[in-house]
């Protein structure tokens, strides 16, 4: 198992593709390969680029005078999770996460698919 990525790491590699040319960056749907485990012993290492859902539009959408900037997030998911959002959609994996009642700050959490 590869060693897990630190957060500057994870900023790192997300602020390459968002900073890169218009083809390569990320959005909504977009899923990440993080090239190893984000935290020790997690099977989770790809992120898809999803809403804020716990927290709803007022996270998402920041505004202030002068600009806004549009905040979502990267859901650590195992490979598994990866294949499946690939085959049903990301739609589909975040219903499961739903169903769940997935506990998004629980970094042991186990694999929804």
């Amino acid at each position: 198992m590869s060693s897990p990525c630190a957060p500057v790491e994870l900023l790192a590699i997300n602020a390459y593709f968002h900073a890169g040319p218009e083809a390569q960056r990320l959005g909504l749907g977009h899923t990440v390969n993080l090239g190893e485990p984000w935290l020790p012993g997690s099977a989770c290492d790809h992120g898809p680029i999803s809403l804020p859902y716990p927290w709803g539009p007022d996270l998402e959408w920041c505004e202030w005078a002068g600009g806004h900037a549009r905040l979502l997030w990267l859901l650590p998911i195992t490979d598994a999770g990866r294949r499946f959002t690939v085959e049903h959609g990301q739609e589909a994996l975040e219903v499961r996460f739903q169903d769940a009642r997935l506990d998004f700050a629980d970094p042991d959490c186990p694999s929804m698919v």
